[in-house]
């Protein structure tokens, strides 16, 4: 996080002498970088005019430095587990000079080597009219942004949601990703299977007593499908008339039957959505996007590790996504759109810096500019105050206590973004 300063004062000889006094007392003490801060002469138009740019500068500068912190956090949100790379994606194009226009500069940079972009905001329009221009780019932005936003935290929503079935243990959880067909006795008029919640220290007397806890126990019909931390996950087979009779007396023995059905085409649906909007996140917006295997199923990461037995070809539903999908790289649309865009918005940002300094300087001085090449961007250093100076006259305090010197702007960048 950089901290700047913008001081501007007339080009006059006094004047600039005391410039270059301040330059030489920072550089020495090492407290600050100071460098020029190149603004062209705008028309000024009327006294009253300037007076209602001030005012409508100030809240478009605030406006803008929000806008730039939000786009900011979403790009940090967006990339999750890439957040160390967060500020190299984080950049302003161009600025330094006009054969250096393509490239992407870090902000500080960007900065200490402004210049005004007159293709963009011609000098040579009235201020309100440059003003406007600034204006609409940032709030369609803003626009852009608030829909994009919607969208992607949608997207996270339903996925969070589906998730979340598939946390938590075996009394809790999903169990579409665990089952499969074969583990069921299907479409019989008298027969049915039911899933057993088994305490693991009562899996030996599972295995002797669950034939007897009702009559008509189909035998040897018992496997263990899938376990977790406390207990695993049984099939029994059995008359579907005496059900009843046998939930009543696996309960007495600390046996749980979980209530399920097996319906193959709501555990197909449910499969495709949650793999549909694990692609969507991926493949749409993240860093590091990922092409899943066609046709294979793919879950969350789960909490508590649950490990289906018996077939091979199911995936665990413990295993992470990482583990089940292809690796590629690439730039989703959101994050090529917030790049972009967090560049406009910031260039935009130092520019309406500019005009402030603009403005105020001649509200200030009551006469036209002339002084437009002399205005100062001072990037101090940590912990670092002018008041510092070892100095009887602080240069900086004699700048500023003239009303022809001020330094109306003092602004951080990228302060706030976590």
């Amino acid at each position: 996080m950089s901290e700047f300063w913008l001081i501007s004062a007339p080009s006059d000889k006094e004047n600039l002498q005391a410039l270059e006094r301040m330059n030489t007392v920072t550089s020495k003490s090492n407290l600050s970088y100071n460098t020029k801060f190149s603004i062209p002469d705008f028309k000024v138009g009327t006294l009253d005019s300037l007076v209602g740019l001030s005012d409508e500068l100030g809240k478009l500068d605030t406006f803008a430095e929000s806008l730039i912190k939000r786009m900011a956090q979403s790009v940090v949100e967006v990339m999750e587990d890439s957040k160390g790379k967060v500020p190299e994606n984080l950049l302003a194009n161009g600025g330094l000079k006009e054969k250096l226009k393509c490239l992407k500069i870090d902000l500080t940079s960007f900065v200490t080597h402004f210049e005004w972009d007159m293709a963009k905001y011609p000098a040579k329009q009235p201020l309100v009219s440059v003003v406007d221009t600034l204006a609409k780019q940032l709030a369609q932005i803003e626009t852009d942004l608030k829909s994009r936003t919607a969208a992607y935290n949608t997207l996270k929503t339903n996925l969070e949601n589906l998730e979340k079935k598939s946390m938590g243990n075996l009394f809790t959880r999903t169990l579409s990703d665990i089952v499969s067909k074969e583990d069921f006795v299907l479409d019989s008029e008298y027969l049915v299977t039911l899933l057993v919640i088994v305490p693991k220290p009562s899996y030996a007397q599972w295995q002797k007593t669950y034939e007897s806890l009702s009559d008509m126990v189909v035998p040897r019909s018992t496997k263990l499908i899938a376990e977790d931390n406390e207990g695993g996950l049984f099939t029994v087979t059995l008359f579907r008339k005496v059900i009843d009779d046998f939930k009543t007396k696996a309960k007495e023995n600390k046996f749980t039957v979980r209530e399920f059905y097996y319906d193959e085409k709501e555990i197909k649906r449910e499969r495709e959505e949650l793999s549909r909007l694990l692609s969507d996140k991926k493949q749409q917006y993240q860093t590091s996007c990922v092409a899943l295997k066609k046709g294979s199923s793919t879950f969350p990461d789960h909490k508590v590790q649950v490990t289906p037995l018996g077939n091979p070809d199911r995936p665990a539903a413990g295993q992470t996504d990482r583990e089940r999908e292809s690796e590629g790289e690439g730039e989703g649309p959101l994050l090529r759109w917030l790049k972009v865009n967090f560049s406009e918005a910031f260039i935009a940002w130092i520019h309406i810096k500019a005009l402030r300094v603009f403005v105020e300087s001649v509200l200030r001085s009551s006469r036209p500019p002339r002084f437009s090449a002399r205005r100062t961007v001072i990037q101090k250093w940590p912990v670092s105050l002018f008041w510092h100076i070892p100095l009887q006259k602080n240069p900086v305090t004699s700048l500023t206590s003239d009303p022809k010197y001020f330094i109306p702007l003092s602004f951080t960048v990228l302060s706030g973004v976590s």
